[in-house]
């Protein structure tokens, strides 16, 4: 008997009864990477800190993010290059503030504090922290000592932008330190000590406002640890398909193709591994959007030669979602039903073994840890029952949403299947606030058609990370041909992102806005009025439900 859940992207993953559970750690992935130098960014509730990891990997040098709570023994068992001590909002002088296990220190490993990291650094090692009077927010000028400094470079006295955001600041060193920067308000901005390999900077070098952050974090792994560049997507590949096969052998596995991003990267790499032995499977349940089940078939039957099943299912769905408006509600009525598809649609893959599923890092990271709350399920990983049992394969599961895009362009997979938007796992049925019935289906459709196309006719899709609509469950008056209207909204979404993890809402022109807005009142039914919500993540998320 196979059991079914959905993926980030809108996949569907399917998996055996006689299969055995894998364990999945929210920090520590269950199948990592090929003995590769490995950065461990100790996360203390930064904003950043996955933003920190992403960063190390653009310098070519594999990272994971890792618990505060880490002791030094298990952070020693994961044999890190450096370790990096992320940013965080508390205080360190406050009860309860997040700490290190002072064991870390004494590992021989070098260390490098950003922002809270830093403050953490001094005050462990003997410095003094304080509060400076007021705080340093946003852009500051920084002023180099003009002291050789390893981390910064050859710079004499110079005065750069840096980005600030703290309130402490490092006031006196530790012994053994040197102050090699400082701000207005922050003397010892940047404190080295070249003999214990310990840095820390009090600003945050992983953001763009800081120009030559990367220049820094790429001096602190290349120079002061030593890390060669090997990090790449080539060698990604390569590791990943010997993974594979050495994992599934002659056993034949299942992955389910929605034709999102993540999934069809996962069953590209996979069936370069394993060839015939992977069938895919999509179910077309109805809530994709416009042309997305032609689409998908389509290509992988021409362009990747994979055997797929193609199910037709959008009746069955409605049937089920009749009368429900919650959204895990509606989250797990898709789920179940996938199963009931899956087990009459089955045939001759019974035999299969292995689940191939598009999981990724920031899915890992989101659906909650120890540092981090558990946002939304993931049904890939915090939103898989308990009881389940099977054997996973998640060629993806270390990488980022653009390392992702990279594989995928690197294996030969056409543009629009690599540069697709992310879609949700249960499609149009959570960008519909209330009921989902055909009919709300088709006005968010034909809503959602307009959006994509006018912002990708003004070319900004490579500064949209993702563009939709959304219909709410409200009414409201209107006038339309000097009659009275009494109909739903549309509220437009877009926002720009690098991963997901944090977004901001996008800044359309307010002449293409108004071409939407147009457009969408006067060619989809039952739509009398169009907002924009300009809500970044956080405080909202970006999709509605």
């Amino acid at each position: 008997m196979f059991r079914v859940g959905a993926v980030g992207d809108g996949s569907l993953i399917f998996f055996s009864d006689s299969a055995r559970l894998r364990p999945m750690s929210p920090h520590f992935p269950a199948v990592g990477p090929v003995a590769h130098p490995t950065v461990l960014v100790v996360d203390f509730g930064a904003q950043y800190a996955q933003l920190i990891a992403r960063r190390v990997r653009e310098a070519q040098v594999y990272s994971e993010i890792v618990p505060h709570t880490s002791t030094a023994a298990e952070l020693a068992d994961r044999t890190p290059t450096a370790i990096i001590f992320s940013g965080g909002p508390a205080s360190v002088h406050v009860d309860g503030a997040p700490g290190i296990d002072p064991g870390v220190y004494e590992l021989g490993v070098p260390i490098l504090g950003v922002c809270y990291g830093s403050q953490l650094l001094a005050r462990d090692l003997g410095g003094q922290v304080d509060r400076s009077g007021r705080g340093e927010y946003g852009r500051t000028s920084l002023r180099h000592s003009g002291v050789s400094s390893q981390l910064l470079g050859d710079t004499g006295g110079l005065t750069e932008p840096v980005w600030m955001s703290h309130f402490d600041a490092v006031t006196e060193p530790p012994a053994g330190f040197t102050v090699t920067a400082s701000t207005a308000d922050s003397p010892a901005a940047v404190i080295e000590d070249a003999r214990r390999r310990f840095y820390g900077v009090q600003y945050h070098p992983e953001v763009m406002h800081t120009p030559s952050g990367q220049a820094q974090l790429e001096r602190f792994l290349h120079g002061i640890c030593g890390i060669n560049s090997e990090w790449t997507m080539a060698n990604v590949i390569t590791e990943s398909i010997e993974a594979i096969r050495a994992q599934v052998g002659s056993a034949r596995a299942i992955c389910g193709l929605s034709g999102g991003v993540d999934s069809a990267v996962a069953a590209a790499l996979t069936q370069r591994a394993i060839g015939s032995q992977l069938t895919c499977v999509f179910v077309d349940t109805g809530l994709m959007r416009a042309g997305e089940g032609d689409q998908v078939t389509d290509t992988f039957r021409r362009t990747q030669g994979i055997e797929l099943i193609h199910e037709r299912a959008a009746e069955e769905f409605f049937e089920a979602l009749a009368g429900v408006t919650d959204p895990e509600d509606k989250r797990k009525i898709i789920g179940e039903k996938f199963v009931r598809i899956f087990e009459r649609a089955a045939g001759g893959i019974t035999d299969a073994r292995f689940l191939v599923q598009g999981t990724l890092y920031p899915d890992v990271i989101e659906s909650g840890s120890p540092t981090a709350a558990k946002i939304k399920s993931h049904h890939n990983v915090g939103g898989l029952p308990e009881d389940m049992t099977f054997e996973l394969v998640e060629p993806l599961r270390n990488l980022f949403k653009d390392e992702v895009r990279a594989v995928g362009t690197e294996l030969g997979l056409p543009p629009e299947i690599v540069q697709r938007q992310p879609f949700p796992g249960p499609g149009l049925g959570v960008r519909i606030v209330g009921e989902v019935t055909p009919e709300a289906v088709e006005t968010v459709r034909a809503a959602d058609v307009i959006v994509r196309d006018e912002i990708t006719k003004a070319g900004l899709d490579g500064e949209v990370w993702q563009g939709f609509a959304v219909l709410a469950d409200i009414r409201s008056v209107g006038v339309m041909g000097d009659e009275r209207t009494y109909a739903r909204p549309i509220i437009v979404r877009a926002v720009a992102s690098e991963d997901a993890m944090t977004a901001d809402w996008a800044r359309l022109p307010h002449n293409l806005l108004e071409l939407i807005s147009s457009r969408i009142v006067n060619e989809v039914p039952g739509v009398n009025r169009v907002v924009y919500d300009i809500t970044s993540k956080p405080p909202g998320t970006i999709e509605w439900e």
